[in-house]
């Protein structure tokens, strides 16, 4: 498992590509880090959704340890030069536990370096009963998600308790999940598969929830970390 922080940022402000090059460099020298995500806007076509405009840009920062995660986000922290780089973005952030789940293939068949295409998902409410709501999802959902063509990664992040003093305000999602292609076109022909009717099937046997969700494809670049990773423990 993984521990990574979530940051979704709206509004009509663009990003530009120096900005974007800017964001890589500094994400690359986190301290700890594992890898990050950086994530566009896309396209796709879904038979049963369609939930307006992406977030103009979105980050996923992964960490094998909480202790790097909060480091980064504390008030000396590395990421305390966020704000500033995207001046005036509206952003929301979100620490989470991620699983991720095996695929029959995950070998991406885009060129090294070039973006392949995520299909985020927030469940932005409350369950009934939050024990219910994951032991269901997380036991019936993914199987049938790695039946779709083409899938990479599957992936699904969950609440913890998190430190942190970035700006940005908090939100508290039940639940993220992604499910990751190739290219947009690979999404969506998954989306247009016989799977997707297996998942909108799935999705009326879930537990009781409320809040809705959201479903948005995003461009998605690899981000390798060139810090090294802090000692924790043990003879200096």
């Amino acid at each position: 498992m993984t521990i990574s922080w979530f940051a979704m940022f709206r509004g009509d402000r663009d990003v530009s590509s120096h900005e974007l090059e800017r964001l890589t460099e500094l994400i690359a020298r986190t301290p700890g880090l594992a890898n990050g995500l950086i994530y566009t806007p896309s396209t796709t076509s879904d038979p049963y959704l369609n939930d307006g405009p992406p977030p103009v840009l979105g980050l996923q920062l992964n960490f094998s340890e909480i202790a790097d995660l909060e480091a980064a986000l504390a008030k000396d922290g590395h990421l305390q030069a966020l704000p500033e780089l995207l001046a005036g973005a509206e952003g929301a952030q979100q620490a989470m536990l991620t699983r991720r789940f095996p695929v029959p293939d995950a070998r991406f068949r885009t060129p090294p370096g070039d973006p392949h295409c995520t299909y985020l998902v927030a469940y932005e409410g409350e369950a009934e009963d939050k024990n219910v709501w994951l032991s269901y999802y997380i036991a019936h959902h993914p199987p049938i998600m790695a039946r779709f063509p083409g899938i990479r990664q599957i992936e699904i992040a969950t609440r913890i308790d998190w430190c942190g003093f970035l700006p940005f305000p908090r939100v508290d999602y039940l639940q993220r999940n992604k499910v990751v292609f190739d290219s947009p076109e690979a999404l969506t022909a998954a989306l247009n598969s016989p799977v997707r009717h297996e998942m909108r099937a799935d999705f009326k046997n879930f537990p009781p929830f409320s809040g809705g969700n959201t479903h948005f494809p995003m461009l998605t670049r690899v981000v390798r970390a060139t810090a090294k990773t802090p000692r924790r423990g043990g003879a200096p």
